[in-house]
Parts: C-alpha cells; sequence; structure tokens
C-alpha cells in the first residue's frame, strides 16, 4: 500500500474492493469472525491488535484481531463484534463496517471470515484480563507492504508447515491474522 496515498483514498479503496457481504462458511470447520479494526492516529491508519496471555490453552501469546468462535444464529459482523465488545471493551456504536474478504481456514479447524471496521474517536478500551495481554496498533501501510511479508516454515503435527510472517519491532504477526492481512493485501489488488 502506497504510504503516499491519505486516509480518505485508503478507505475509499477498502469500500471499493472489500464485498458487501461475509464469505460464504461452508464445511466441518468451526466457525469463527473478526474485526480488523481501524484506527487514525498521528495521521495514518493503524490496525488495533491484541496480545493474547501467555498462558490460554490455545494460541497462547499470539497477536491476533480481536474476534472469535461465532455462535448458532449470529452473523459474521454480530460475532465479530460481540467478540471484539468482550476483547477490547470497544462498543459496536464505535465500528463502521468496510466490507469483508476470504476467509482462512487455520491448521485447528476453523473457518475463520474477516471484516475490517473503521473505530470512530471516542471508543474506550478495556482489555479482557482472562483473554489480552495488551492491545496496540501496527500501521496499516506497514502490514499491507510486501516487503515486510516473509514466508517461513515449521514442521508441526508430522508435516512441514508454510505461514506468513510480519515483524514489527519486537512484535511478529503470524499464522491465520498475517494469512488474513496477505489475503487482503491481494484483495487490494496488489497479489
Amino acid at each position: 500500500m502506497d504510504r503516499a496515498c491519505g486516509n480518505a483514498e485508503i478507505l475509499a479503496r477498502l469500500r471499493k474492493r472489500l464485498e458487501a457481504r461475509p464469505p460464504e462458511l461452508a464445511g466441518a470447520g468451526r466457525k469463527a469472525a473478526v474485526l480488523m479494526p481501524l484506527v487514525e492516529e498521528a495521521g495514518e491508519l493503524s490496525v488495533l491488535l491484541t496480545l493474547r496471555r501467555d498462558d490460554l490453552p490455545a494460541h497462547a501469546g499470539q497477536i491476533s484481531f480481536p474476534g472469535g468462535r461465532m455462535e448458532d444464529g449470529e452473523s459474521v459482523l454480530e460475532a465479530a463484534l460481540r467478540e471484539t465488545r468482550e476483547e477490547t471493551g470497544i462498543a459496536p456504536d464505535y465500528v463502521e463496517p468496510l466490507g469483508y474478504w476470504d476467509a482462512c481456514d487455520t491448521s485447528t479447524g476453523y473457518q475463520v471470515a474477516p471484516v475490517a471496521g473503521l473505530l470512530r474517536p471516542g471508543f474506550a478500551l478495556t482489555p479482557c484480563p482472562r483473554e489480552v495481554a495488551e492491545i496496540f496498533t501496527i500501521p496499516l501501510a506497514f502490514l499491507l507492504d510486501p516487503a515486510n511479508h516473509r514466508r517461513e516454515e515449521i514442521f508441526w503435527r508430522g508435516r512441514m508447515r508454510r505461514y506468513w510472517v510480519m515483524r514489527h519491532g519486537d512484535r511478529m504477526v503470524w499464522g491465520a491474522t498475517a494469512a488474513m492481512l496477505r489475503k487482503l493485501w491481494e484483495r487490494l489488488g496488489n497479489g
């Protein structure tokens, strides 16, 4: 993503390239939804992310979008907003949905549908102490710059697995979150 673009241009591009409807979640996988919250800070758009606690039974210490498993009868947007409120304290009224992009299948059996949302000023952060160690931001331009996308691999559960990694300072975004960011980069016409 071109850093020279203004925030209004970036938001217009997101609205144009993202889908108005969520991706179809089909098959036997468990269904989940996440929100990519965008916030304007220091004159640029940044992505609000969570650092999961180190003592959680699943995905401990990982950086992720707020989100989680969908409940019966819930839409993707409803689930993403509910989980965002539970994990970060951000009320749904502060989120302007911008659109959806391709779902991500995880190695842990989830189908995850992402939705982008712009946060209006005035929201309050209250991290869920059971799940979230920290809430922070990384500039969107950094996360969508292919120079910051690296492929790494690990032998896990009996086979070699390749995954995307984006390192920002001492932070490492990887796994499903990095895969969704890479798919967003492709959706914006870069792939």
